[in-house]
């Protein structure tokens, strides 16, 4: 990526060179302007909600909407280790958030503790699934961009996240249900009956 990144830098300094070279300094000052401006603006947005997202940790939030979707989260995945239901309803609470940093350590922890079980395959299609689609109650990200390239109303995309990321959710759980299989637990009875036989 970074070569492709390069590749496209130097092509575009050459045609910038060779077309208006008169421009060209300009062109690559008021390019690093705009970007540092781009770039202090998150910084000041994202310092906001940071600030809110910590205080919403803090005072329990995201562990209350964790227990709240317990019974759904014990719906989904088939394994019965407590610890690894725990990490599964925090990563996916802290998604919900939009507090993709902090729900990365749960999710780690959770396919930690996934690995090895007898359901470990699709128990670990399905939190890669709910990570990937990434239900958004708040998408912090894109109102943070928004409002940092003054959007008169950056709170706007908020429904439409919801809706698209509740569909994707959706659909990415249903097939995940429908082709994701344990090979364990399919083979099983036929490794039993061999070592019965044996």
């Amino acid at each position: 990526m970074n070569l492709l990144f390069l590749s496209i830098f130097v092509a575009s300094t050459l045609l910038l060179l060779f077309s208006a070279p008169d421009t060209f300094l300009t062109a690559l000052v008021d390019g690093s302007t705009a970007a540092g401006a781009v770039c202090i603006s998150l910084v000041a947005t994202y310092a906001v909600w940071m600030g809110l997202i910590q205080v919403w940790e803090d005072s329990g939030v995201s562990q209350k909407i964790a227990k709240c979707i317990r019974p759904l989260v014990k719906r989904l995945f088939k394994t019965r280790d407590e610890k690894a239901l725990q990490a599964i309803c925090m990563n996916v609470a802290v998604n919900m958030l939009g507090i993709g940093s902090a729900a990365t350590p749960y999710g780690i922890q959770a396919a930690k503790l996934l690995d090895g079980s007898a359901t470990a395959e699709s128990d670990s299609a399905m939190l890669l699934v709910l990570n990937a689609t990434s239900l958004q109650l708040l998408p912090t990200s894109i109102v943070a961009m928004r409002a940092s390239m003054q959007s008169a109303a950056p709170a706007d995309i908020i429904l439409p996240t919801f809706l698209t990321t509740l569909v994707s959710t959706l659909v990415g759980v249903l097939l995940t249900k429908l082709f994701i299989k344990d090979s364990r637990r399919e083979f099983s009875p036929i490794l039993a009956k061999a070592g019965g036989q044996g």
